[in-house]
């Protein structure tokens, strides 16, 4: 496939690159690259990737162009690109917006954990896009992580704020713990090493059957015995509709990150 990458060496885009190069999913001579800074003397290793001079060049040589900028970047872009396939990572920046560049549009909302070739990025396909275009998104993201389609197109939303938040929801729970144990004078490496035991070691057993967060805590709540008194605590404490708030906060922020139109 001949790909144009937008934003190339961002976290994301980077991350992309290198798994799509990698995995012999593009070829590096229809890989069509771009940034703010100019190009690298290599890429990931690669020095025979093409790097547009912008993005009309891009377009030129692209089928697919992915978008991997920030929403406050799209309107300067000013892209056109009637009859390609455009996949976007920008949260924000819905379809009918999107659709102004004259492409087939599939919106899609990656994860942190693509700099480990593990992000989870659900999408969303407008209308226009074929069944082909389908398969090739899929292929796309495959180099760095998983995918499922959305059948709505404001679950992406819902995608930025969750998935696409990666480890700050994790790393907000490990540092309210880590203050704790600080503050009542545990020594500092083994406050860490308690802190990794309970955020990421217990949280392994859920990987793969989050379905059953439900029945560890029934199961802790029946037992009746400390965890239970901190599990009732939290949960009298707030801890359900903090969490409720962060995540309808991080919502309205998405669809507010595009900004008004005046300059467009």
């Amino acid at each position: 496939m001949k790909l144009g990458l937008i934003g190339a060496t961002g976290w994301l885009g980077s991350a992309l690159g290198k798994g799509l190069l990698e995995k012999g999913i593009v070829a590096p001579g229809d890989f069509t690259l771009l940034n703010r800074g100019g190009p690298p003397s290599d890429y990931h290793g690669y020095s025979d990737v093409f790097w547009a001079k912008d993005v009309p060049e891009l377009v030129q040589r692209s089928e697919i162009i992915v978008l991997s900028v920030r929403p406050q970047d799209w309107r300067g872009l000013q892209l056109a690109a009637p009859g390609k396939l455009v996949l976007s990572f920008m949260a924000g920046v819905p379809c009918a917006e999107l659709q102004r560049c004259g492409g087939r549009i599939v919106r899609a909302m990656p994860n942190a954990a693509a700099e480990m070739g593990a992000s989870y990025s659900p999408w969303f396909a407008a209308e226009g896009v074929t069944v082909d275009d389908r398969d090739v998104v899929s292929r796309v993201l495959s180099g760095f992580g998983t995918s499922d389609p959305l059948d709505r197109e404001d679950h992406i939303d819902l995608m930025t704020a969750v998935p696409g938040s990666g480890a700050a929801y994790p790393s907000l729970l490990a540092q309210a713990i880590l203050t704790y144990l600080r503050d009542h004078g545990l020594p500092e490496q083994i406050a860490r090493k308690s802190v990794e035991a309970a955020v990421c070691d217990g949280a392994r057993m859920l990987e793969g059957r989050v379905e059953s967060a439900a029945t560890y805590l029934e199961a802790y709540l029946d037992y009746n015995g400390t965890t239970a008194a901190g599990l009732r605590a939290a949960s009298a404490a707030g801890f359900e509709a903090a969490v409720s708030a962060a995540l309808d906060a991080a919502i309205r922020a998405s669809r507010d990150l595009l900004g008004p139109e005046e300059n467009y």
